[in-house]
């Protein structure tokens, strides 16, 4: 199944945070993400409908396998281009805001082909890659 980039940044956002974090809820990710709790309302309760998150009684999020999977992916393409686009000369901040939209559209074959010219242990950050 396609996921939406809104979705995958979602995922990625919860891994992120449960990373530093003992428990993530829906109001870390609208201060993380900027955005409107009512937004992310909607958006959790689709990746909920969806197996890609878990929410018990006190509202502590869970990322479930295949959300995890997903989360992992992005994430792991998300640092690796950030990284890649600084060693070639690019600003941190442009190479973070440029891995943030080419992490969604990159085909596996494209982010496999680009990691094995390049390097696969580029990353710092993440195990992934490595």
């Amino acid at each position: 199944m396609k996921v939406k980039e809104s979705a995958e940044d979602y995922l990625e956002t919860i891994l992120i945070l449960g990373s530093s974090r003992e428990h993530v809820r829906s109001i870390d990710i609208v201060k993380h993400m900027n955005l409107s709790k009512p937004s992310v309302s909607v958006a959790m309760k689709k990746l909920r409908q969806n197996g890609y998150i878990s929410m018990d009684s006190e509202g502590y999020i869970t990322l479930e396998d295949e959300g995890k999977k997903i989360a992992e992916k992005i994430y792991e393409r998300h640092v690796f281009i950030s990284q890649w686009l600084q060693d070639l000369g690019v600003s941190e901040e442009t190479a973070r805001n440029d891995a943030c939209r080419i992490e969604h559209v990159l085909s596996d074959e494209t982010f496999s082909a680009i990691k094995g010219k390049y390097g696969g242990s580029r990353c710092k950050d993440c195990e992934g890659c490595k």
